[in-house]
């Protein structure tokens, strides 16, 4: 068993006025053999929060179990766990044999049962042909394999990966994460996996943790918190391009645009809101309530992406956008995503329609509403 449970984590760094507060209050359970991935900014304490399950770094307060056991002020060796870093961390003078039994030959582990364990792992990773290489030899991919596999050897309960194919193109990135995903399926043990990456998030989880400033602020299957984020920092945090954040007005159960054009119910006070529409939710219509701006265009092939603002907010904004969003605000920035070709150019005007049960509404300070987006 390699369930994990974290029970109010607390980490500080430095003292006195220099502190910071990197994580405040977590509180998780990840089953046994689950694949949990954590995303957020930069410095809102993602790999610290991994570096504390493995125990490379010591809790301020709260406590960490590993299998049930509590294992808050253990050494990283008795935990169970293997960490693959996005620095690879190979040895640049062993080869790739060398560099996947070292840690047994160093425990001890008898020359039988190191051949065994190395002969399964290089089959499964493909790595027959780069046995006798050193790392300065090897693709970044065939690095990260050869880094996977040193942890593979441990037989971990649980493996822990630290932005492993940051460093990788992009094809590789995508040839990797198919076979982090396969490895999960055929181990089947608990990963823990830290990314930036919006489509390796989406595509390897079994839930997500969105973190901000230290504390969690959803967690979910993927699709769960792309179709109903808790808040705006995730509505705009999940999904690429990021969903867009309309501001609107709660007025008599109605949730309306600017200019007065009711697009939704909610069960809410009167006063300022947020709407939320996703990219490839809006559709092109002569008497669209959205009139989009163009900026820029960009085909990718399969789907167009057009990017500007939403005309009539921001400074100098008319008495209807006023009421949501106070002149002197920046313009509105807007996103529509065309499964066709789109032949707008820079100053163009889109005529926008939500598409229909597509919308989100959140409260002034973020946080979202029940509503119904068919009204």
């Amino acid at each position: 068993m390699a369930a994990i449970e974290l029970q109010d984590i607390h980490k500080r760094f430095g003292s006195g006025a220099q502190q910071t507060h990197t994580l405040r209050g977590v509180d998780l359970k990840i089953a046994d053999g689950e694949f949990v991935v954590f995303v957020g900014p930069s410095g809102c304490g993602k790999s610290t929060l991994l570096r504390l399950i493995a125990g490379l770094e010591s809790v301020s307060s709260g406590r960490v179990l590993i299998g049930g056991r509590d294992l808050t002020h253990a050494a990283p060796s008795q935990r169970q766990v293997a960490m693959v870093f996005q620095s690879y961390a190979l040895y640049p003078h062993m080869t790739v044999r060398e560099n996947l039994g070292f840690g047994m030959r160093m425990r001890g582990v008898p020359a039988a049962t190191i051949s065994a364990k190395l002969a399964r792992t290089v089959a499964m990773l493909q790595l027959e042909p780069y046995l006798d290489r050193r790392p300065a030899e090897l693709s970044g991919g065939q690095c990260q394999r050869v880094a996977i596999g040193r942890a593979i050897v441990q037989e971990p309960g649980v493996f822990l990966f630290d932005e492993p194919l940051s460093n990788l193109d992009a094809e590789l990135r995508l040839r990797m994460r198919l076979e982090i995903a396969a490895l999960h399926r055929e181990l089947g043990r608990t990963m823990v996996y830290v990314t930036h990456d919006q489509v390796e998030a989406m595509t390897l989880a079994q839930r997500i943790v969105v973190l901000r400033d230290g504390r969690i602020e959803q967690v979910g299957a993927p699709m769960d918190l792309y179709d109903s984020p808790a808040n705006t920092f995730v509505a705009g945090f999940i999904g690429s391009p990021a969903m867009n954040l309309v501001p609107g007005r709660l007025q008599a159960g109605q949730v309306m645009l600017p200019g007065a054009v009711p697009l939704a119910r909610a069960q809410a006070a009167d006063g300022p809101c947020r709407i939320g529409i996703r990219p490839e939710h809006l559709e092109p219509a002569a008497d669209g309530p959205l009139a989009l701006q163009v900026q820029q265009c960009e085909q990718t092939g399969a789907s167009t992406f057009v990017h500007g603002v939403l005309a009539g907010t921001g400074a100098g904004a008319g008495a209807g956008a006023g009421a949501a969003a106070p002149p002197g605000d920046t313009p509105t920035a807007l996103c529509f995503e065309s499964r066709g070709r789109v032949t707008a150019r820079p100053g163009d005007v889109l005529r926008l329609q939500p598409q229909p049960g597509r919308l989100h509404v959140f409260s002034a300070d973020g946080q979202r509403l029940a509503s119904d987006t068919r009204a």
